[in-house]
């Protein structure tokens, strides 16, 4: 599993004794909207969670980090292998008390960098509900393209934005 440090955040694989705060970030009321529903007790959600990304980060070498500021977990975000698309997404989730700071770009960025430059995957993409400027605008700032519109756990009204590699190298 990898880690890795930009500019202000650590990227870091989430571990069991994560699993409080990150229940606090992804069950946050301005976060869990835009997130596709997680059932039961948030912490037992979060430890959920935090397996299935162990266990990606065993079978793919990649799955969301924990991003922390000053040793405090702020949000998740990396790269998540999605079966139904057959192709990994960058994603990001911040508390609300981290927006607005460039915070979802730089950990974004990081992500591409890793996936295009380590993995040597072919394509990335982003996905939101088509409601999410806020997370639009940041799909646009790391230089991804709106290519359509498209269905997935139960949310109809999802924009898709992507990258591929040459473009990555270009850039």
């Amino acid at each position: 599993m990898t880690s890795l440090a930009t500019e202000r955040l650590t990227l870091r694989p989430l571990v069991p004794d994560d699993a409080e705060a990150y229940a606090a970030m992804r069950f946050h009321p301005k976060v869990e909207k835009w997130l596709p529903p997680a059932e039961g007790d948030p912490v037992e959600a979060a430890l959920r969670s935090i397996g299935r990304f162990t266990a990606a980060w065993r079978e793919r070498g990649h799955a969301p980090w924990g991003v922390f500021l000053d040793g405090r977990l702020i949000g998740h975000g990396g790269l998540n292998y999605v079966p139904e698309f057959g192709e990994t997404e960058v994603l990001w989730a911040l508390h609300p008390d981290a927006w607005g700071r460039g915070y979802a770009t730089e950990v974004a960025r990081a992500a591409l960098a890793y996936g295009f430059e380590t993995l040597g995957l072919d394509l990335i993409f982003a996905i939101t509900l088509s409601a999410n400027l806020a997370s639009q605008a940041v799909m646009r700032r790391l230089g991804l393209t709106y290519r359509r519109r498209v269905a997935y756990k139960g949310f109809k009204d999802i924009v898709w934005f992507d990258m591929d590699r040459q473009t990555w190298r270009e850039r």
